[in-house]
C-alpha cells in the first residue's frame, strides 16, 4: 500500500517547496515519485507552445501545473477539431505511455501557465524500473480516452449550447479563478462549427446570466446552471478520474485551497484534511 497521501503531500511540499501542483504526480507513492523527481524540468508555457507534433517523435513529456493543453484530431487536408483537453490532473504525450513515439494529433497551450517536462527516455527508464509507476500513469491514459469518447458522443449528440457549456465546465475545472481566455475563432475551431454560431450560443448563455464575455475572456458566473445546460455531455470522465485517482476533477473547494486558507485557515485546514482521508482511501483499495 502506498505512503497516506496526506503525509505524501506534505513531503512533496518540503522538497519542492510548495510548488508541486499537478495532480497526477501528486497521486504517486513517494518510491514512485523519486524515479521522476530527477530528471524534472520546469517551465513557462505560453500561449501556443506545441507540446507535440503531428507524425513527429516526441521529444518531451508535460506535467502541467497550471493552464491547459488542447489535443487537436487533423487531417491531411487541413480539418481540424479539439478531441481532448488536459490540465494539471494529467500529462501530454500519452502515446509514449503506450509504447509508441508519435501520433497525428497535435497538442498545444490553449492557456498559458507553466509545467514539469521530462525527456522521454528517462520516462522511460523509470517506467521500466517501477511497474506501479506505469501502472499509475496508464490510468490517466484511462480518463482521457474516456474524455475523447464522451467528446465524440458529444459532438454527435448534443446541441451545440451543450457542447459550449462543457467546454467551459471542462476549462473551469482546470484554471484558478472564473474567467477563461479565449476567443470566439477559437471557440469555432475547438467545437468543430463556423464562428456566428459559436457568438449565437455565447449569447444564449449570457443572457440567462450564467456567464459574462468581453474581448478574448469568458467568465463563469453560475457554474450550477452552466451544468443544468451542459446535461449529460458533462460528468462521465470527472467520475473516472475520481474513481481511479480519489481525487476530484471537477471545481471544489479544495480547487480554491490557497484562497479558503487566507480567508479562514481552520475551514481550509477541514477541507484538505478530508481530501486527503478520500485520497488515502483511494489508496487502499488500489
Amino acid at each position: 500500500m502506498d505512503q497516506p497521501a496526506g503525509k505524501w503531500s506534505k513531503l512533496v511540499r518540503t522538497q519542492w517547496a510548495g510548488a508541486i501542483r499537478n495532480r497526477l504526480l501528486l497521486a504517486l507513492s513517494p518510491e514512485d515519485f523519486s524515479h521522476l523527481e530527477p530528471q524534472l524540468e520546469r517551465l513557462p508555457l505560453p500561449v501556443g507552445t506545441r507540446l507535440v507534433e503531428p507524425n513527429t517523435p516526441i521529444e518531451h513529456l508535460y506535467f502541467l501545473e497550471q493552464g491547459v493543453a488542447s489535443v487537436v484530431a487533423t487531417t491531411p487536408q487541413g480539418r481540424q477539431i479539439e478531441v481532448g483537453i488536459i490540465g494539471r490532473e494529467g500529462l501530454s504525450g500519452i502515446p509514449v505511455l503506450l509504447g509508441t513515439d508519435r501520433t497525428p494529433q497535435k497538442c498545444f497551450i490553449q492557456t498559458p501557465g507553466e509545467g514539469l517536462r521530462i525527456r522521454v527516455d528517462d520516462l522511460r527508464r523509470a517506467m521500466a524500473a517501477s511497474s506501479s509507476l506505469h501502472q499509475r500513469l496508464l490510468r490517466f491514459v484511462q480518463t482521457f480516452m474516456i474524455q475523447t469518447a464522451q467528446t465524440a458522443l458529444a459532438n454527435g449528440s448534443h446541441l451545440l449550447e451543450e457542447r459550449l457549456a462543457r467546454w467551459l465546465l471542462m476549462c473551469h475545472d482546470r484554471v484558478d479563478g472564473d474567467a477563461l481566455f479565449t476567443t470566439h475563432e477559437f471557440l469555432s475551431l475547438m467545437l468543430g462549427v463556423r464562428r456566428a454560431g459559436v457568438t449565437e450560443a455565447l449569447k444564449v448563455l449570457e443572457d440567462r446570466g450564467l456567464i459574462s464575455t468581453k474581448r478574448s475572456q469568458v467568465t463563469v458566473l453560475d457554474r450550477v446552471k452552466l451544468e443544468a445546460v451542459a446535461g449529460d455531455s458533462y460528468g462521465v470522465p470527472e467520475a473516472e478520474y475520481a474513481r481511479l485517482f480519489g481525487l476530484p476533477l471537477r471545481r471544489c473547494l479544495v480547487e480554491n485551497q490557497a484562497h479558503l486558507m487566507e480567508a479562514d485557515p481552520f475551514l481550509g485546514s477541514a477541507v484538505v484534511g478530508g481530501l486527503n482521508q478520500h485520497v488515502d482511501r483511494a489508496h487502499e483499495r488500489a
